[in-house]
């Protein structure tokens, strides 16, 4: 059976860690005291209980802050046991390394690209999801929202504001390039926002294409090349092209 009746005192320290805006010990204390078998746990055992109950509830809301701030695809996304399947033929080396995040501290680039269903959504919010769990700011969009959003904040005079935004992201992964052409404003506001980035900010550019016909995308070649040279440059890549997992099948 549990007490139903807390002491004075119990009540007076639950009232200060609750007043101190640790609720989360103030939990787990009381649920040590309504348990009548905590005694049979050494003090260590029950106060690093009560710290790591702190711990975890600061963490996981702190994370689920930054999570929703990322607008992923894949918010549950994670680097399953499914990554090393033959079939799906991907650089598990590689990607095991790319998930310590420590490429992001560099400022490196990451291109993400092959068949369609191969899972490079995925695996760009999977590392979101790794970064995210540094408390490393971290967003996904898709290249025509974002281009979309700066229309929109050009109208709006939020442009500069927008762009800044972007360029302090600590990982920023734009989705679906090369889905659309770049017109010459479209080229102007991709430069915007991958000039920001550079070599301060990571980034991932996720495509179906190939990295060698990304040129052809730009409406402007001094916007290509401005714009490719700030990309690939020291870049890491990932090529996807075995199963599809929306059709494994």
């Amino acid at each position: 059976m549990r007490k139903i009746q807390l002491t004075a005192e119990e009540m007076v320290i639950i009232d200060r860690l609750k007043q101190m805006k640790m609720s989360g010990m103030a939990e787990a204390y009381e649920e040590q005291i309504r348990n009548p078998n905590s005694d049979l746990s050494g003090f260590y055992e029950r106060f690093s209980s009560i710290v790591n109950f702190e711990w975890e509830l600061r963490f996981n809301k702190k994370f689920n802050r930054f999570l929703k701030k990322a607008t992923l695809r894949y918010p549950q996304a994670s680097f399953d046991d499914t990554i090393y399947e033959p079939d799906r033929m991907l650089d598990t080396e590689t990607i095991e390394l790319l998930a310590t995040c420590k490429w992001l501290d560099e400022g490196r680039n990451l291109l993400i690209t092959g068949a369609t269903g191969a899972g490079k959504s995925y695996i760009s919010n999977a590392l979101c999801i790794a970064a995210i769990r540094q408390f490393k700011t971290a967003k996904y969009i898709r290249a025509n929202t974002m281009m979309s959003e700066m229309d929109q904040a050009r109208i709006k005079g939020t442009y500069l504001e927008y762009v800044n935004h972007m360029a302090n992201l600590d990982l920023l992964v734009i989705d679906d390039f090369g889905l659309m052409d770049l017109d010459l404003d479209k080229c102007r506001d991709f430069f915007e926002v991958i000039d920001s980035r550079d070599n301060r900010k990571s980034t991932i550019i996720v495509s179906q294409l190939p990295v060698k016909s990304w040129y052809d995308l730009f409406a402007d070649n001094t916007y290509a090349d401005a714009c490719l040279d700030r990309i690939i440059h020291k870049a890491f890549r990932l090529e996807l092209n075995g199963k599809n997992m929306r059709n494994p099948g």
